[in-house]
């Protein structure tokens, strides 16, 4: 079975491997009532999920009627505004078929613009405060992407008592100076004020280029056991944080394997070895910034 951890303040003994539900966008129900049983085969009790991942929300109504108390259940929300956040946690929750969402997240918050919209008087913040209390949510947290996330964290949870935050990590952007700097902040705030760490992109092995694309990533992500072994290692190999599976229910069993398997942090030289061998590059930067 996976490691558990208390998921920061909310008291949550969540798997320290959770599943990014993203993966059950574009699927059916028959495949996603099986992906389901994955979960179970592991031990996994986490979920997240985002209320833009296509279909996902509605895959997870008939899993929540019989097994709602067996999963911390989290969505996100991409709408900045009071009235649109209000609406669309309306919504998550009656295509769900739940009465009470674990945690609600901003998500992909990294835009200044954006965040000064989210944050404003009429923001999503608003109607997030306004779920909380009225018991539709239970904690709230913060997600983003791309090369300035860390700094765009800090300034939401100094604006906000968030519960939890997202954001890539894996060993490419470690080696980015930058970004482990501004991450490495970011983390050690997070940790001193227990707010969960959520990691993504830890099975990124670079963009697709013109290849065809066998998994359903936007990325191309790592195929071989033994590299997906080191690279959900190297992430778990820090104590302090999640790992978000990846965005395709075929992948999921070689992850959840691999988390299982976990029993020690990669060294560097491993890490920078896998970098050359499989031609590892950073999906944020260039023509693939997000």
């Amino acid at each position: 079975m996976i490691e558990k951890k208390l998921f920061g303040k909310t008291g949550h003994l969540s798997t320290r491997t959770l599943f990014g539900a993203a993966a059950l966008g574009g699927i059916d129900q028959k495949i996603a009532d099986e992906t389901l049983e994955v979960l179970f085969e592991w031990g996994v009790n986490h979920i997240d999920i985002a209320a833009s991942y296509g279909n996902a929300e509605d895959r997870m109504k008939p899993w929540m009627k019989t097994h709602r108390d067996k999963f911390f259940l989290a969505t996100k929300t991409a709408e900045r505004t009071y009235e649109g956040a209000w609406k669309e946690i309306e919504n998550s929750r009656c295509r769900m078929g739940v009465d009470v969402i674990d945690l609600w997240q901003m998500h992909g918050l990294f835009d200044p613009k954006e965040w000064e919209a989210a944050m404003g008087p009429d923001g999503a913040l608003k109607a997030f405060i306004e779920a909380r209390e009225k018991g539709y949510v239970r904690f709230l947290g913060v997600t983003g992407h791309g090369m300035t996330v860390s700094d765009m964290h800090l300034k939401s949870i100094e604006k906000y008592a968030f519960d939890s935050i997202l954001l890539p990590w894996n060993y490419v952007l470690y080696q980015d100076i930058e970004y482990r700097k501004t991450w490495e902040k970011i983390v050690s705030l997070a940790t001193k004020r227990n707010i969960a760490v959520q990691t993504i992109k830890s099975l990124v092995r670079r963009p697709w280029g013109d290849q065809k694309h066998w998994a359903d990533c936007w990325y191309e992500p790592f195929s071989e056991e033994a590299d997906i072994q080191r690279a959900v290692s190297w992430i778990l190999g820090d104590e302090r944080v999640f790992l978000n599976t990846v965005g395709d229910v075929k992948m999921l069993p070689k992850v959840l394997k691999a988390a299982s398997q976990h029993t020690h942090r990669p060294s560097d030289e491993e890490m920078e070895t896998m970098v050359i061998d499989q031609q590892m590059q950073n999906i944020f930067v260039g023509n693939y910034l997000n």
